[in-house]
């Protein structure tokens, strides 16, 4: 487990990095999370994406489920924390599952008691489920010292549209997940541009929802941006303009992401998306016209590293 740990860790400087997955699996048929997508289009790309990031025989899409752990000036930082243990969810591949996380992240070096700060980069259920766990009749922080960071602007949407279709849709994550840090008195509400700590910061990536942000994570030698779900799977990479279904601001989505993947593309910066497979870092780079003669019609290539 310690190799495998050590191969999902980057070195920035000073700063480490480390991927802590959840799931790697097939979850959502293309034109479920892209209405753009369209079978004709999936056939089309069969040749890169099965069966990394397509399985074929269900017709789904691979969705990887992970958190990151940054580890800088003796804190201990959690981004993001997938969807947790034991949950009543109504999607079934969700439900009440028993995912080994907390033993990765032990693995890691870091027991719950260890972290300081887990950030949250939107509220929606695959990044918030470990955020709590179940103690006898109730849920409770899974993290007993740790301050729990939301942005002000998802905060307030969320807390006033309790009965919103994600939550009908999915189930009450925000009562089991988010509510118990505020009655335990660990949550914060921080800017969307909140210094975490030095060199790491949060990113305003609006749109996805209204208080998404990424993080960025600088050290002495090397610069990383978390992107969170700025986009989803590298299909939005060959095509940026396709919004997700969860987008719940479909046009200020795709503007953001359109603005940040020339950004990306131009500064060569790496990056880590919440939801792509091992290795996930990568760097985004612009095709020139005619360069992909199988994929004439693909804007931009993930290049994994």
């Amino acid at each position: 487990m310690q190799n495998d740990i050590a191969a999902l860790t980057l070195d920035l400087g000073g700063v480490r990095v480390t991927r802590v997955e959840e799931a790697s699996d097939p979850i959502l048929r293309p034109a479920e999370i892209f209405p753009d997508s369209t079978p004709e289009i999936i056939q089309a790309n069969l040749d890169w994406l099965s069966p990394r990031f397509y399985d074929a025989e269900s017709d789904r899409l691979v969705i990887t489920i992970q958190s990151f752990l940054l580890q800088s000036g003796g804190l201990n930082i959690l981004v993001d924390t997938c969807v947790g243990d034991c949950k009543q969810r109504l999607r079934p591949d969700f439900d009440n599952k028993r995912w080994r996380w907390l033993e990765r992240l032990a693995a890691a070096g870091v027991q719950p008691q260890d972290v300081h700060f887990a950030v949250s980069t939107h509220l929606h259920v695959d990044h918030v489920g470990w955020h709590t766990q179940r103690v006898g009749d109730e849920w409770k922080p899974t993290f007993p010292n740790a301050r729990y960071l939301f942005t002000h602007p998802e905060w307030e949407y969320w807390r006033n549209n309790e009965g919103h279709p994600a939550l009908v849709r999915t189930g009450d994550y925000i009562g089991d997940s988010v509510w118990p840090l505020f009655h335990a008195g660990q949550a914060d509400l921080v800017a969307m541009d909140h210094e975490i700590a030095p060199g790491i910061a949060l990113v305003p990536l609006p749109g996805h929802t209204p208080g998404h942000v990424g993080v960025s994570v600088s050290g002495s030698h090397r610069e990383v941006l978390l992107t969170a779900d700025l986009f989803h799977h590298p299909l939005q990479c060959c095509y940026p303009h396709w919004n997700t279904r969860f987008c719940l601001d479909p046009e200020h989505s795709r503007a953001t992401r359109l603005r940040m993947m020339a950004h990306l593309a131009e500064t060569g910066l790496l990056v880590l998306p919440a939801h792509f497979p091992a290795p996930t870092a990568g760097v985004l780079r612009k095709l020139t016209p005619g360069e992909d003669a199988v994929h004439p019609d693909h804007v931009y290539r993930f290049d994994f590293q």
